[in-house]
């Protein structure tokens, strides 16, 4: 009796075609999916900043007129996509890992494993949300209460740092959700035992 081939890693291809990856875990359910299509929009952040970096040498060795805004929209793009990058790896379940005993073990206590694992990883996430928020808040108000983004304080002066920790707490909410929705999931999957026949 042949093995049925685990259903996560891939799908069968249409009319004989190669498998191809699935682009996100499917415990991750519908935010892991809309977290993979956004993730789009952050790889084309990624050939902005690849065109700014261009028009940046052209201007500066060409016409000797280097702008103040390229090397900081640079970072911000790339900042932004190293932050979200965690989110879109969690929804694919492709984070660097230890599988040493995750491996070893039979479906039933691997399904255990990732329950623990994701109840594990919610702690971290809401625990670094709390300290993303702690370090948004001074960055977008001032000390006696009033609304001011924080600046770079170069030439350009921009609000890219403020928006940044935002960003970075919102980043982390979104991956405690993403880890509640998975252990809830992993829970479903452990109450089914008929989903776990080792044999």
């Amino acid at each position: 009796m042949s093995e049925a081939p685990d259903p996560r890693p891939d799908i069968a291809g249409i009319a004989g075609a190669p498998a191809r990856r699935l682009e996100h875990l499917p415990e991750a359910g519908r935010l892991g999916w809309a977290i993979t299509r956004i993730a789009r929009l952050f790889a084309v952040g990624i050939i902005v900043a690849m065109a700014v970096l261009v028009l940046e040498i052209f201007l500066r060795y060409v016409f000797n007129s280097p702008t103040t805004w390229a090397h900081e929209t640079t970072t911000f793009l790339s900042a932004l996509t190293f932050i979200f990058g965690g989110l879109y790896c969690v929804a694919r379940n492709s984070h660097i890992r230890v599988v040493l005993i995750y491996d070893l073990v039979g479906p039933r206590l691997r399904n255990l494993l990732d329950v623990l694992i994701s109840l594990a990883c919610l702690g971290a996430s809401l625990s670094f949300a709390w300290a993303a928020w702690l370090m948004a808040r001074k960055a977008i108000y001032r000390p006696d209460g009033s609304f001011a983004l924080e600046t770079s304080g170069s030439a350009w002066n921009s609000p890219a740092p403020a928006v940044l920790k935002v960003f970075l707490f919102a980043v982390l909410v979104t991956m405690s959700l993403q880890f509640l929705v998975l252990t809830f999931n992993y829970l479903r999957g452990l109450a089914r035992p008929e989903r776990h026949d080792d044999a």
